[in-house]
Protein backbone atom coordinates (compact mmCIF):
# COMPACT_ATOMS: atom_id res chain seq x y z
CA UNK A 1 0.00 0.00 0.00
CA UNK A 2 0.97 3.54 -0.96
CA UNK A 3 0.43 6.52 1.13
CA UNK A 4 -0.22 9.97 -0.80
CA UNK A 5 0.65 13.08 0.13
CA UNK A 6 -1.57 15.16 -0.23
CA UNK A 7 -1.64 19.27 1.36
CA UNK A 8 -4.95 18.73 3.06
CA UNK A 9 -5.68 18.73 6.71
CA UNK A 10 -7.81 15.24 6.07
CA UNK A 11 -6.15 11.60 7.32
CA UNK A 12 -3.92 10.15 4.68
CA UNK A 13 -6.03 8.04 2.43
CA UNK A 14 -4.41 4.76 1.74
CA UNK A 15 -4.67 3.58 -2.05
CA UNK A 16 -4.53 0.31 -3.01
CA UNK A 17 -2.46 -0.84 -6.00
CA UNK A 18 -3.17 -3.68 -7.47
CA UNK A 19 0.20 -4.84 -9.04
CA UNK A 20 -0.96 -6.33 -12.89
CA UNK A 21 -0.07 -9.47 -13.91
CA UNK A 22 1.66 -10.39 -17.34
CA UNK A 23 -0.56 -12.31 -19.53
CA UNK A 24 1.80 -15.06 -20.92
CA UNK A 25 1.65 -15.19 -24.42
CA UNK A 26 1.02 -18.36 -26.08
CA UNK A 27 3.05 -19.50 -28.95
CA UNK A 28 1.17 -19.56 -31.88
CA UNK A 29 2.35 -20.88 -35.04
CA UNK A 30 0.24 -20.54 -38.12
CA UNK A 31 -0.03 -23.06 -41.10
CA UNK A 32 -0.48 -21.61 -44.64
CA UNK A 33 -3.45 -22.97 -45.86
CA UNK A 34 -3.10 -25.28 -48.79
CA UNK A 35 -6.10 -26.67 -50.36
CA UNK A 36 -5.64 -29.76 -51.43
CA UNK A 37 -7.93 -32.08 -53.77
CA UNK A 38 -9.36 -35.17 -52.19
CA UNK A 39 -9.24 -38.15 -53.76
CA UNK A 40 -10.79 -41.93 -53.59
CA UNK A 41 -8.65 -44.79 -53.71
CA UNK A 42 -9.18 -45.67 -57.11
CA UNK A 43 -8.25 -41.85 -58.30
CA UNK A 44 -4.48 -42.23 -56.05
CA UNK A 45 -4.45 -45.75 -57.20
CA UNK A 46 -4.84 -44.49 -61.08
CA UNK A 47 -2.56 -41.46 -60.21
CA UNK A 48 1.13 -41.38 -63.01
CA UNK A 49 4.16 -40.44 -60.57
CA UNK A 50 4.30 -36.92 -61.70
CA UNK A 51 1.22 -36.08 -60.12
CA UNK A 52 2.77 -38.16 -56.86
CA UNK A 53 6.11 -36.35 -57.38
CA UNK A 54 3.95 -32.68 -57.93
CA UNK A 55 1.97 -33.51 -54.65
CA UNK A 56 4.97 -34.79 -52.47
CA UNK A 57 7.21 -31.29 -53.44
CA UNK A 58 3.64 -29.18 -52.48
CA UNK A 59 4.19 -30.91 -49.06
CA UNK A 60 7.73 -30.31 -48.73
CA UNK A 61 7.42 -26.52 -49.88
CA UNK A 62 4.84 -26.16 -47.04
CA UNK A 63 6.69 -27.76 -44.19
CA UNK A 64 9.70 -25.60 -45.56
CA UNK A 65 7.86 -22.41 -45.16
CA UNK A 66 6.69 -23.49 -41.82
CA UNK A 67 10.05 -24.26 -40.57
CA UNK A 68 11.26 -20.42 -40.27
CA UNK A 69 8.53 -19.50 -38.26
CA UNK A 70 8.84 -22.11 -35.68
CA UNK A 71 12.23 -21.27 -35.55
CA UNK A 72 11.94 -17.47 -34.36
CA UNK A 73 9.35 -18.78 -31.77
CA UNK A 74 11.80 -20.77 -30.60
CA UNK A 75 14.52 -18.69 -30.44
CA UNK A 76 12.24 -16.12 -28.48
CA UNK A 77 11.90 -19.08 -25.84
CA UNK A 78 15.26 -20.07 -26.29
CA UNK A 79 16.75 -21.15 -22.62
CA UNK A 80 20.52 -20.56 -23.60
CA UNK A 81 21.80 -18.39 -25.85
CA UNK A 82 24.51 -20.31 -27.84
CA UNK A 83 26.54 -17.44 -29.05
CA UNK A 84 30.22 -16.97 -28.36
CA UNK A 85 29.93 -16.69 -23.96
CA UNK A 86 29.37 -20.33 -23.98
CA UNK A 87 33.20 -21.07 -25.41
CA UNK A 88 34.49 -18.39 -23.26
CA UNK A 89 32.74 -20.11 -20.26
CA UNK A 90 34.53 -23.04 -21.06
CA UNK A 91 37.63 -21.83 -21.42
CA UNK A 92 37.59 -20.10 -17.76
CA UNK A 93 36.42 -23.50 -16.27
CA UNK A 94 39.35 -24.80 -18.18
CA UNK A 95 41.79 -22.63 -17.33
CA UNK A 96 40.72 -22.23 -13.90
CA UNK A 97 41.10 -26.15 -13.15
CA UNK A 98 44.62 -26.14 -14.93
CA UNK A 99 45.43 -23.02 -12.50
CA UNK A 100 44.42 -25.01 -9.68
CA UNK A 101 45.38 -27.87 -10.37
CA UNK A 102 49.12 -26.57 -10.38
CA UNK A 103 49.09 -23.91 -7.75
CA UNK A 104 46.58 -25.91 -5.49
CA UNK A 105 46.42 -29.63 -5.54
CA UNK A 106 50.19 -29.78 -7.16
CA UNK A 107 51.39 -28.51 -3.95
CA UNK A 108 49.11 -30.34 -1.78
CA UNK A 109 49.01 -33.63 -3.24
CA UNK A 110 52.99 -33.73 -3.17
CA UNK A 111 52.58 -32.35 0.94
CA UNK A 112 50.14 -35.17 1.83
CA UNK A 113 52.76 -37.57 -0.61
CA UNK A 114 55.66 -36.56 1.95
CA UNK A 115 53.54 -36.44 4.93
CA UNK A 116 52.57 -40.00 4.24
CA UNK A 117 56.06 -41.48 3.47
CA UNK A 118 57.34 -39.63 6.92
CA UNK A 119 54.60 -41.52 9.01
CA UNK A 120 55.27 -45.17 6.79
CA UNK A 121 59.24 -44.33 7.81
CA UNK A 122 58.15 -44.04 11.46
CA UNK A 123 56.14 -46.70 11.45
CA UNK A 124 59.21 -48.68 10.11
CA UNK A 125 61.90 -47.49 12.84
CA UNK A 126 58.81 -48.30 15.65
CA UNK A 127 58.60 -51.59 14.12
CA UNK A 128 62.34 -52.10 13.94
CA UNK A 129 62.89 -50.53 17.38
CA UNK A 130 60.09 -53.12 18.72
CA UNK A 131 62.06 -56.40 17.49
CA UNK A 132 65.40 -54.35 18.98
CA UNK A 133 63.08 -53.68 22.42
CA UNK A 134 62.47 -57.55 22.40
CA UNK A 135 65.91 -58.67 21.68
CA UNK A 136 66.89 -56.48 24.50
CA UNK A 137 64.61 -57.80 26.50
CA UNK A 138 65.77 -61.55 26.16
CA UNK A 139 69.14 -60.46 26.98
CA UNK A 140 68.05 -58.31 30.07
CA UNK A 141 66.11 -61.80 31.06
CA UNK A 142 69.20 -64.08 29.99
CA UNK A 143 71.36 -61.62 32.17
CA UNK A 144 69.37 -62.08 35.17
CA UNK A 145 68.60 -65.62 35.10
CA UNK A 146 73.01 -65.46 34.78
CA UNK A 147 72.86 -63.46 38.00
CA UNK A 148 69.89 -65.06 39.95
CA UNK A 149 71.80 -68.29 39.43
CA UNK A 150 75.20 -66.49 40.31
CA UNK A 151 73.68 -65.08 43.58
CA UNK A 152 72.25 -68.40 44.38
CA UNK A 153 75.28 -69.96 44.01
CA UNK A 154 77.26 -67.52 46.08
CA UNK A 155 74.42 -68.43 48.68
CA UNK A 156 75.07 -71.94 48.72
CA UNK A 157 78.68 -72.06 48.71
CA UNK A 158 78.11 -68.78 51.78
CA UNK A 159 75.64 -70.94 53.25
CA UNK A 160 78.72 -74.30 53.11
CA UNK A 161 81.22 -72.04 54.43
CA UNK A 162 79.20 -70.87 57.37
CA UNK A 163 78.64 -74.47 57.94
CA UNK A 164 81.54 -75.99 58.01
CA UNK A 165 82.84 -72.74 60.18
CA UNK A 166 80.00 -73.81 62.80
CA UNK A 167 80.40 -77.29 62.61
CA UNK A 168 84.59 -76.52 63.06
CA UNK A 169 83.38 -74.10 65.82
CA UNK A 170 81.30 -76.64 67.34
CA UNK A 171 84.00 -79.00 66.93
CA UNK A 172 86.89 -77.30 68.79
CA UNK A 173 84.31 -76.91 71.69
CA UNK A 174 83.36 -80.43 72.18
CA UNK A 175 87.01 -80.62 72.36
CA UNK A 176 87.72 -77.85 75.12
CA UNK A 177 84.60 -79.65 77.02
CA UNK A 178 86.01 -82.96 76.64
CA UNK A 179 89.52 -81.79 77.66
CA UNK A 180 88.49 -80.12 80.77
CA UNK A 181 86.00 -82.83 81.57
CA UNK A 182 89.51 -85.24 81.33
CA UNK A 183 91.39 -82.27 83.58
CA UNK A 184 88.53 -82.52 85.93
Amino acid sequence: MVNVIMSSSKHLIPLCIIPTIPKLQILQISLPKISTPKFSKSQILSLRSSTLKSLSLLAASSLTLVLPSLAVEIEKAALFDFNLTLPIIMAQFLLLTVALGKIYYTPLGNFMDERDAAIREKLGSVKDTSSEVKQLEEQAAAVLKAARAEISAALNKMKKETQAEVEEKLAEGRKKVEAELQEA
